[in-house]
This record gives C-alpha cells, sequence and structure tokens, in this order.
C-alpha cells in the first residue's frame, strides 16, 4: 500500500463517528449486566458478549430522549401533528378493514373499537412508521448511558433480551423507536411480555406483522389498566378561577366533580357528582383551553404519561368515528 492510500485510508477512519466504536462489551458495567443475565436467567455469556460487541452507542437517542415532543411543543402543536384529514381517512380505512376482529376485540375486553385504532393511528400512523433503529442499539445507550433513566432502559434491556428468546427472534435484527418501543401499537419490551396476546391462535405473538395480534393486545393493555366499559373519557369544562385550581395537570383524578364545581369547575356535558377528574389545562390556538380528565383518561395515559397524548388519542378516535359514521 503506498503512502498516500494509507494516509487516505486512515483520513476515512477519522471521519467515521466514534460512537460506531462504542465497545460495550469491554465495559464494566456492561460485564456486570452480562453476568446477571447468565446468573438470573441463564444466558450463554459468550453470546451476550458478541451481542454487545456489536451494539452501537446512539447520540441522537440520547438528544431525542432529553427533547420529547409533549414536552416541548404546545397542545396547538401537538395536536396538528395527528389530528389531521389523513391520519383520519387511514383511521377510517383501518376500522373497515379490521372490522370483525376489532369488534371481537371490543367484546372480548370492553374497549371501543375507535380507542384501539387511534392508539395505533397516533403510535405507527396504522404501521407504516413503526421505527428504524435497532432496539439492541437504543436501549443499550439509554441503559448504559442516559444516568437520568438508566435504571429503567437496563431493566427493559433486560425485558428485551428475555422477549427475544421467548418469541425465539433475533435480538440484534430487532428494530423500533429511538426509545425502544416496537410494532404497530410500540410496546415497550416489558408491556410486549405481559400485555401481547396472540390474538388468531396461531401460536405467535407477533406485533409488527400481525394486526390481530396488534388489537388483541392493545385491548388488552387498556382492560388490565382499568378501561371501564360506556364510560365517559374526558369533558371540556370552564375554570372561573384558574390559579386556585389544586393540582392542575395531574395525570390521576383526584377530585370529585361535586367538589371541583364548587370551586368553580363547570363541565360542559353530564357528569355524576361522585365522579373523580382531574382539571387539565391546554394551550391551544384560541388560547387556554380546560378538560376534565376522567378515568378512561387516565387509562390512556398509562400507554404514554402525558395528557396531551391521551387528548390526541381520544380526539382522534372521535374523528375516526365520526368519519365511519358520515360514510
Amino acid at each position: 500500500m503506498t503512502i498516500s492510500k494509507l494516509r487516505s485510508l486512515l483520513l476515512l477512519l477519522c471521519l467515521i463517528p466514534l460512537t460506531a466504536f462504542a465497545n460495550y462489551e469491554e465495559r464494566e458495567d456492561v460485564q456486570q449486566f452480562i453476568t446477571q443475565m447468565v446468573t438470573k436467567h441463564g444466558f450463554d455469556r459468550q453470546k451476550l458478549h458478541d451481542m454487545f460487541s456489536r451494539a452501537e452507542k446512539k447520540d441522537w437517542v440520547l438528544k431525542a430522549i432529553a427533547r420529547p415532543a409533549e414536552k416541548t411543543k404546545t397542545w396547538a402543536q401537538y395536536r396538528s401533528i395527528f389530528i389531521t384529514d389523513k391520519r383520519i381517512d387511514e383511521g377510517r380505512e383501518f376500522l373497515r378493514q379490521h372490522r370483525e376482529t376489532l369488534a371481537r376485540a371490543e367484546q372480548k375486553y370492553s374497549v371501543p373499537a375507535e380507542i384501539i385504532t387511534a392508539i395505533i393511528g397516533v403510535e405507527t400512523f396504522y404501521g407504516q412508521r413503526s421505527g428504524s433503529t435497532l432496539v439492541l442499539d437504543s436501549l443499550t445507550t439509554l441503559g448504559f448511558d442516559y444516568p437520568p433513566r438508566s435504571r429503567f432502559f437496563l431493566s427493559e434491556l433486560e425485558q428485551f433480551l428475555l422477549l427475544a428468546r421467548d418469541e425465539n427472534i433475533d435480538a440484534s435484527e430487532i428494530l423500533g423507536s429511538y426509545a425502544g418501543a416496537m410494532g404497530m401499537p410500540q410496546f415497550i419490551s416489558s408491556s410486549y411480555r405481559h400485555y401481547a396476546v396472540d390474538f388468531d391462535g396461531d401460536g405467535k405473538r407477533d406485533l409488527w406483522n400481525n394486526p390481530a395480534d396488534v388489537i388483541g393486545s392493545v385491548a388488552n393493555y387498556f382492560s388490565t389498566h382499568g378501561w371501564s366499559k360506556g364510560e365517559p373519557v374526558t369533558s371540556r369544562a370552564t375554570v372561573a378561577t384558574p390559579d386556585s385550581i389544586d393540582k392542575i395537570n395531574n395525570l390521576k383524578p383526584h377530585t370529585s366533580i361535586g367538589e371541583l364545581k364548587l370551586n368553580g369547575v363547570t363541565p360542559l356535558q353530564s357528569l355524576e357528582d361522585d365522579e373523580m377528574a382531574s382539571v387539565f389545562r391546554f394551550d391551544g390556538e384560541s388560547g387556554d383551553e380546560y378538560w376534565l380528565g376522567l378515568n378512561n383518561f387516565y387509562v390512556i395515559t398509562r400507554y404514554n404519561h402525558s395528557s396531551m397524548y391521551a387528548m390526541a388519542v381520544y380526539q382522534l378516535s372521535r374523528e375516526i368515528l365520526q368519519k365511519q359514521l358520515d360514510k
């Protein structure tokens, strides 16, 4: 090799991002994790060593996790992402294509078809945008290089490896979101293991390619987290003195409707006085909007701990249902 070619090769190597050479398998904390997987779950040490030798640190994942849309956008901006004519039309088509499966899920789990559909629509545009990042890279990066939530992501990494073994899939090839969520419904690993169901009876729980399993799994998730059949989700409200409302934007319902009324909060739909609710302030296109979050609203936030997310799912579900009725 000539000197000029050698210099060119060295220059090329210098241009390769350092993230590709994280050498996770050589780190002491990764070795401790591998030992834990071996002793606790019976994994093969060499296979895990080889797997982590190929894992890449993703700096862009660290930047993305620090700036989620729910924390950087106003409600008006956030809503405009998810409540669009195209997403509504695609939702109606999803309802049409999977009408029988959605009806069966609704009968078994008591979760409305339009709510199931809206979750899938918000998460992945009905399976069209399910993620293109290796989950192993995402969870390894976040587990070992994101201290604020390292405990959570290391737990999800553990669950991910167990999931891959349970479902007989290659952990080094699974794609998902930057935070390690997978498939059409974007289940994290622990949710996949605990709530995914084989809804068509083919012996597999496939949340990437099988809409029946996706529909059944989302419905099972909501049912397990306390969805109440036929109960309202939210109500627009007026607030006489916003500064006097305690715990505004608290996700969990904490105050009875009757007590809220005494404090100047008036629901714009009929609700029982003993029903518990939270009060939310959203910065909409025309100024502040006030909404009451009821039990079913809280259940939606168990999927993603954000009131804006839950409101987007709810409003998309209403638009889809209305579109279906208007056809």
